[in-house]
């Protein structure tokens, strides 16, 4: 037996026709993921794996930002459909983007914080980010440099600047989450930071800030912490 394709369902069934009929609103969200996966494995179709993907990721944000081994460990999603998904889902964000208008003015911590939220809310351990910012401290790109334990990650400054010399970038902003929920910078991450200051001054690359997202802190009334303000950048 091979796969179990979209065909072989009962024709009032198939996404695909469902969708020409009463146009893509009118579909369930398993369903517009089955047309995406186009088919099944053997014994399981193609919307049955759609399905497992919800309950596993629970919403279409968390199963957007999923990285692709953990759409992988999916039982019938292998490379080519995580890679499908990541596409369209990645199309969908930028169209949402252009749809919104203006890339976001991050030029203070809060605003950089509130960009970051919602990204960094679910991380169970550090990721550290990189903003790259044009010469108005408009967002050129978000990119997530590297991943680490529960409390430390490991980071280059060359990473950095790569990213930012490929994107013609006039400033940058360093961001990580803290998984523990205390947003207070480590040693290690007032190290990493000037380490970067030092690399951006010889590219004339501006290191704007280092935003530590976390949990509401009572005493500051804030989830995130900025080196910065802190007074960890040098003068």
């Amino acid at each position: 037996m091979g796969n179990f394709l979209i065909r072989d369902m009962p024709e009032g069934e198939r996404p695909r026709e469902r969708l020409r009929e009463l146009g893509a609103d009118a579909l369930r969200n398993a369903e517009l993921i089955a047309i995406l996966l186009r088919t099944g494995m053997k014994g399981i179709s193609a919307i049955q794996i759609a399905e497992q993907l919800l309950q596993k990721f629970v919403t279409l944000e968390a199963l957007a930002r999923a990285p692709l081994d953990q759409l992988c460990h999916v039982k019938g999603i292998g490379p080519d459909k995580a890679i499908a998904l990541k596409s369209a889902f990645t199309l969908a964000k930028r169209m949402a983007q252009e749809i919104h208008g203006a890339a976001p003015l991050l030029d203070t911590p809060e605003r950089i914080a509130d960009f970051l939220r919602e990204d960094n809310r679910l991380y169970e351990v550090e990721h550290f980010q990189v903003i790259l910012l044009n010469t108005r401290r408009r967002l050129i790109r978000h990119e997530i440099i590297s991943q680490g334990l529960l409390d430390q990650v490991l980071v280059h400054p060359r990473e950095v600047f790569k990213l930012a010399i490929n994107a013609n970038a006039a400033a940058v902003v360093l961001a990580h989450n803290h998984p523990s929920g205390d947003p207070t910078p480590s040693e290690a991450d007032v190290k990493v930071t000037r380490d970067v200051i030092r690399a951006g001054d010889l590219l004339r690359i501006q290191v704007l800030d280092h935003v530590v997202i976390g949990r509401r802190n009572e005493a500051t009334g804030k989830d995130y912490a900025s080196l910065r303000e802190l007074g960890y950048f040098y003068t």
